[in-house]
Formats: C-alpha cells, sequence, structure tokens
C-alpha cells in the first residue's frame, strides 16, 4: 500500500468539504454561546455555570477541557515519531489525575467560590495574595493557549493542502497559518465574552463527545486493518518509523544514551525525570481545570465527576496508543514530518489514509480526513475557551473586584471586566502562537504543566494542609516558582539554541533541560516554605475554619 502525502491528496473538493464541515461545527456551538448567555444573568452563572451540572456533565466537560489539541495531535504525533518514548506523555496526562482527584477537587470545591485564588486567600491577606494567584493563573493558561493555537496552525496547512510554495486565496503557507491562529482567538473571545462558563461547558461536552467518538471509529479501522493483530501492528509502526526496533524502546527522545559524553547522558536522563514530574503534578495545578469543581452543586458531585473524567480520559490515552503506531505504520515517519517537523498533524494524516484505504480514492481520504480535522478543530475551540475564561475570571474577580475594588465592585462591573480581560488575553495569545510554530504542541503543554506545578500547586497544598502557612509564604511560593519556572525555559533549548527553537537562528541558552520540572517544582516548594518561615504572621482559627470546611463543606457557597 502506498501512502500519499496529505497535501498531494487535497483536492479542492476536500477543502470545500473542510470547510463546510467546520462552518457547521461553528454555527452549531456559536448557537449554544447564544442561548447560555440568556440563561446568563449571576456572576455565579458567568464564572461557574450556576453550579448546575451533574457529576456525568462535568467530567465529560472536564474531559473536553483536557483532552486538548495536545492529547490529539500532539502526543498521537509523538508516539509517531518516537514510539514509547512519545506513549510516556499518555501515561504522565493519565496518572495526574489521581493527584488531582486524592489532593485537590473536593478540598478546592468545598473551600471556594470561582477561582483558585478564593482558597489560597481564605486565611491570607486578600489583596497581595489574589493579584500573585491572578499573574500566575495568567501565564499558565498564557502557555496553554499558545499551544492550541499552533496545533491550530498546523492542523489548517494540512486541510487545505499547504506546504512551502502552495497558496490559499491569495495567501502562501504561512500567511494561512497566521490567519488561522487569528481566526481561532476571535472565536474563542467570543464563546467566552457572550457564553461564560455555561456555553463553554456546553461546547466542551460537544466537543468530548465529537472527540471520543472521531478517535474510536480511527483506532478500530487501524485494528482491523491489522486483524486485531498487536503484533503486526506494531512491527509495522517500527518498520515504517524508520526508527526499527528502537521504536518500540525507551531512549529515542528521552534517557538518550550518548557514547563517549556523559553530561549529555545525564542531562537527557533528567530530562524524562523532569517531565514526568511536571505532568504528574501539573494537572493539580491547571486553573482552568480547577475552575472547573466549582461549577456542581456539592462536594461528592465534584468526586464523581472527577470519576467520570478519568474513566473518559483514561480511554482516550488508549486510543492514542493506536493512533500514534497507526499513525507511523499507516503514514510513515517520512511523511508525517515532511507535513509538519513536530508531528501535529500525525492523526489528521492517518484518518486520510485511513479513507483511502476504506472509502476507496482520494474522495474517501478527504471525507475522513475532513470529518477528524472538524473534531480536531473543536478540540481546540473548546480548549482554548476554557483557558480564557479561567484567566479572564480571575483578573476580573481576583485582581479588580477584590484588588482594585476591595471586595466593593459590583456583579455587573465584575462580568463586564472579565469580558474585556478575555480580549486582552486572547490578543496576547495570538502574538506569542506566531512565534512558537515549530513545537510540538503536547511539548508546549508539558511547559505550561511544569509552570503549573510550580506556581500554584505548593500554594494549593500548603494552603489545605500547613497551619503555619500565611501570606507571606504564598507569595514567595507562587512568585518563587512562576519566575523559576519562566525563566528557566526562556534559557532553555526551548527558546533558542536548537533547531526546534521558538528562535532558531538565535542562541542564549545555558539551562540544559527542554522542561524546568525537576528543579522549578522543588523551588517552588522550597520558596513557600522560606516565606513562611521568615514571616511571624499565622491566623490558627482561620485555618481551623478552612480545615473543616474543605473537608465538609461547611459554608461552602
Amino acid at each position: 500500500m502506498v501512502s500519499l502525502l496529505a497535501a498531494e491528496a487535497t483536492s479542492s473538493g476536500s477543502r470545500s468539504l473542510t470547510i463546510t464541515l467546520f462552518l457547521i461545527f461553528v454555527a452549531i456551538t456559536l448557537g449554544i454561546t447564544v442561548w447560555a448567555s440568556r440563561q446568563t444573568k449571576t456572576a455565579t452563572d458567568f464564572y461557574a455555570g450556576g453550579r448546575q451540572f451533574s457529576g456525568f456533565q462535568n467530567g465529560m466537560a472536564i474531559g473536553g477541557d483536557y483532552m486538548s489539541a495536545a492529547s490529539f495531535l500532539g502526543i498521537a504525533g509523538l508516539i509517531a515519531l518516537y514510539g514509547y518514548d512519545g506513549f510516556l506523555y499518555s501515561i504522565g496526562f493519565l496518572v495526574a489525575w489521581l493527584v488531582a482527584l486524592l489532593l485537590v477537587a473536593e478540598f478546592l470545591r468545598n473551600s471556594g467560590r470561582y477561582t483558585m485564588a478564593d482558597v489560597l486567600a481564605f486565611r491570607m491577606r486578600q489583596r497581595p495574595v489574589r493579584t500573585a494567584a491572578s499573574v500566575s493563573t495568567i501565564v499558565v493558561s498564557i502557555f496553554y493557549l499558545i499551544a492550541q493555537m499552533v496545533g491550530a496552525g498546523a492542523l489548517v496547512s494540512l486541510l487545505l493542502g499547504l506546504k512551502p510554495g502552495t497558496e490559499f486565496l491569495g495567501m502562501d503557507a504561512d500567511t494561512a497559518k497566521v490567519a488561522t491562529i487569528i481566526l481561532v482567538g476571535a472565536l474563542m473571545i467570543i464563546y467566552v465574552t457572550v457564553g461564560g462558563m455555561k456555553g463553554t461547558t456546553y461546547v466542551q461536552i460537544v466537543k468530548a463527545f465529537m472527540l471520543m467518538g472521531g478517535a474510536f471509529i480511527m483506532v478500530l479501522l487501524v485494528l482491523a486493518h491489522y486483524k486485531f493483530n498487536l503484533s503486526a501492528l506494531l512491527g509495522d509502526a517500527a518498520t515504517r518509523s524508520g526508527k526499527g526496533s528502537a521504536f518500540l524502546e525507551p531512549g529515542l527522545r528521552y534517557g538518550v544514551e550518548t557514547a563517549g559524553d556523559a553530561a549529555k547522558t545525564f542531562y537527557s536522563k533528567m530530562d524524562l525525570l523532569s517531565l514526568g514530574l511536571a505532568l504528574v503534578l501539573g494537572t493539580a495545578g491547571l486553573p482552568h481545570i480547577l475552575t472547573r469543581f466549582y461549577t456542581v452543586p456539592t462536594s461528592r458531585i465534584a468526586r464523581k465527576s472527577v470519576l467520570w473524567a478519568i474513566g473518559i480520559i483514561g480511554t482516550f490515552y488508549l486510543f492514542t496508543l493506536a493512533l500514534g503506531f497507526g499513525a507511523a505504520a499507516l503514514v510513515g515517519g517520512d511523511n508525517i514530518t515532511a507535513q509538519d517537523k513536530a508531528g501535529n498533524t500525525a492523526a489528521p494524516q492517518l484518518a486520510q489514509q485511513l479513507g483511502i484505504d476504506y472509502l476507496g480514492g482520494e474522495t474517501g481520504g478527504s471525507i475522513m480526513l475532513a470529518v477528524i480535522a472538524a473534531v480536531a478543530f473543536a478540540t481546540i475551540l473548546a480548549v482554548v475557551a476554557g483557558l480564557t475564561l479561567a484567566s479572564s475570571s480571575s483578573l476580573a474577580h481576583d485582581f479588580y473586584a477584590n484588588v482594585i475594588k476591595r471586595g466593593n465592585a459590583s456583579e455587573r462591573d465584575e462580568v463586564r471586566v472579565a469580558r474585556i480581560s478575555a480580549l486582552i488575553i486572547g490578543a496576547v495569545a495570538i502574538a506569542l502562537s506566531i512565534f512558537a510554530q515549530s513545537l510540538n504542541v503536547a511539548f508546549l503543554v508539558a511547559l505550561a504543566f511544569a509552570v503549573a506545578a510550580s506556581a500554584n500547586l505548593p500554594a494549593i497544598l500548603y494552603s489545605l494542609f500547613w497551619r503555619r502557612f500565611n501570606t507571606s509564604g504564598a507569595l514567595w511560593s507562587i512568585y518563587g516558582g512562576l519566575a523559576s519556572a519562566v525563566i528557566l525555559v526562556f534559557f532553555s533549548p526551548v527558546v533558542s539554541g536548537s533547531a526546534t527553537a521558538m528562535f532558531p537562528d538565535q542562541d542564549w541558552h545555558w539551562f540544559p533541560l527542554s522542561n524546568p520540572g525537576i528543579i522549578s517544582i522543588p523551588l517552588g516548594f522550597l520558596f513557600g516554605w522560606i516565606g513562611t518561615v521568615i514571616s511571624k504572621e499565622t491566623d490558627v482559627e482561620k485555618y481551623a475554619e478552612l480545615e473543616v470546611r474543605s473537608v465538609t463543606g461547611h459554608g461552602a457557597h
């Protein structure tokens, strides 16, 4: 069987089909958003969807929030290019949910109202802690947003058959990618400013059904192609990847043994450990996931929604195995990297090849590609809406209402500021995404996880479980963890000094690891401890109140 390059197999007919399906999805979700806007009358409606969602609905929405472009496009691409090492991302993302379930979900739901800072500031001085939490939320969200936008750009170039030297509507390939990033940014701003949490949640539920259905069909077709013989699938994947048996073993991307260079070998192994730490601990500090726990009426339903989410997400990450190895086997490593060096288009290219095999010829490939691409777009739009909502809510509720207005802002003013914030954050994310197009989206999300685990997680755990913790500790923890993660990323091979860096022609890196987690996460906890012990401030009564509230839910809104 001859695998065709996606760009070659995309005809004007498939372009029209793809664009039509995408516009249908956008029309449906905009309809949901307008409907939700009519139900959004109070700040609770805008921030927490009126706390009316069931455990299953919220579990689907959490899955929709979590199964991002990184999961569908990025992880499938990493598995297709690096085999075993790519699957480490799937394992890390899934195991992370156990940390969120055991340490955070119920306590957070019982203790807060709308944002992560509600818990952090409960027994601290409100203004400095809320300011710090707001800054951290925005930085983490923007890292995550960049990943989604980059995924959108890569997807569009595949859909429209764009490669260097080709044009669409008078735009060259690079310009078309930039135009897509701007379009996705504009749509996400509309979802958030018009629909709030209600609209965003329903969009995520629709998207989760679409993604699970699309992935399931592809997995079934891949397995049917090999008569459900996994050995044959893995053997073909290893052969067509160009890496041979090494494709099925650790060490292609992480933990690489470099003969005669002990330092390089050590750094590669540390990078693997750093990535694992960031993935496993990051989920419990992600602001857009944490806000989901406030959209249900009770802590019991919060627990149930996390259990639903684990089931949905766990199933999906098993699917990524078949998608990644299927892409390596049926599309081939060379064809994947010819379309996108970072591998972000492996899953859509696999869909196209399956369409050619099962539906017959170029038209079949075009139909399958169009359907899966529409699903991927749904994925991107739903996730960017959730991220933008989390960061704009933090700016409005934490910074504007509680820092600038000292708790005296009206609900109407607060929601208005949240909508303006969504516009500003969207613009910043669009601008940064244009420079990050050479990076793998799963890799970009891992950086967001590292920042979340370094800045937010130490402060959350200390607040919930350490009686002595105080305002100084919270500020040291958030700012210290955030600064160490961002500075290390800036001076790492991710930004400069490597072929796939944001600025490949520049080199100012001195930090040897691609993921800062192994350094920045312990630093976040250390800074929190230092900040606490150098301050005499403590409020035992407030801690006792928070402890009772977080465990029992007594007094929760």
